[in-house]
């Protein structure tokens, strides 16, 4: 099996924060393969999984970034949820052996600031989508580019699901005294 990283990157469409994604997260797997390793689909998959043993696991520089960098933000906004509350946050942290950053923490307390949830992770997202532009640099066609990709995919289905939900919620709204 070849590897086709420059054909399979270039056709896939740009994505941009905000955007309705172009296809799910498994038709881009489904579509890789016969045009990447088996090996690197898995990694693919791997990288859409909760974390956990395999997130431990993984052997991708990249994958590895990227899973540093979201639990360093995840610690920050646990220790300032703790704070508010006045627990311990020591127990909510991952403690596998992520460093603290200063970096994080400032993204933390400006998303903590929104006037409201959804800002706030909106904020988050977009702080996540420019590490991730910071990660692709340097890797155009190779399964890192491919994993950033994958990553950003994951945060558009996020957020489409999210307007689908309030699409949805303001239907019922608006309909339930209609019926009534």
């Amino acid at each position: 099996m070849a590897n086709h990283y420059i054909y399979l990157i270039s056709s896939l469409p740009m994505l941009i924060f905000g955007m309705k994604p172009p296809f799910s997260f498994e038709k881009l797997v489904s579509s890789c393969k016969g045009l990447i390793p088996d090996e690197d689909i898995e990694t693919l998959k791997t990288a859409a999984m909760p974390y956990g043993k395999e997130a431990v696991e993984a052997r991708n520089e990249t994958l590895l970034k990227w899973r540093s960098f979201d639990a360093m933000l995840r610690n920050e906004l646990v220790k300032i949820r703790a704070s508010r509350k006045k627990i311990e946050p020591s127990k909510y942290l991952r403690q596998d052996g992520y460093p603290e950053s200063i970096y994080t923490a400032h993204i933390a307390i400006n998303a903590y600031r929104k006037p409201s949830i959804l800002e706030a992770e909106k904020a988050l997202d977009l702080e996540r989508w420019r590490s991730l532009d910071e990660l692709a640099f340097g890797h155009y066609f190779d399964l890192d580019a491919l994993i950033v990709y994958v990553y950003k995919l994951l945060i558009l289905e996020k957020w489409e699901k999210i307007r689908a939900s309030g699409r949805r919620r303001l239907l019922e709204e608006n309909l339930a005294p209609a019926a009534s």
